[in-house]
């Protein structure tokens, strides 16, 4: 019974953080936020498959569930005129000149994760086998469209 309660909290505090950023699209506050949204949720799913945290269905559907609906309104963020924002030192120029493939490959994490959660990971091995695909797709498009860090 607590864990359910502690999920319902989790997912009514996540609608909050959606209903803020549906009203500031486009920012580099919004960004960076569901940016950690979609991290927290794969942290979560890597203690699990690491052995950190208790296999546990309704935390994995949680997490995966934020990763589908937070990649698929990702792109949204990036409109036209976004591309000057100078917070933005992490997004690259490469986004808006090849915004179908930065689309394509956001919808693709989402796609994945809404996979993964049609059939939900059974234990751990199941978790990080579910990591791994997600991760290339995290991984291919920070390649290709974050501007890293000195």
């Amino acid at each position: 019974m607590r864990v359910k309660a502690i999920v319902a909290a989790i997912m009514v505090a996540g609608m909050g953080v959606t209903s803020v950023i549906a009203a500031d699209q486009g920012t580099h506050d919004t960004r960076v936020a569901m940016m950690k949204k979609i991290g927290g949720a794969t942290g979560a799913l890597a203690g699990i498959a690491k052995g950190e945290k208790p296999y546990d269905a309704e935390a994995v559907k949680t997490a995966l569930t934020t990763i589908s609906e937070t990649a698929k309104a990702f792109p949204d963020q990036f409109g036209p005129g976004t591309e000057n924002a100078s917070a933005d030192s992490e997004a690259s120029p490469k986004i808006w000149e090849n915004m179908d493939d930065f689309k394509a490959r956001s919808a693709k994490l989402g796609t994945d994760a809404d996979t993964l959660l049609a059939q939900l990971p059974a234990d751990a091995a199941g978790v990080g086998a579910g990591l791994k695909t997600l991760g290339a797709n995290c991984g291919g498009c920070h390649q290709n469209y974050r501007v890293k860090k000195e």
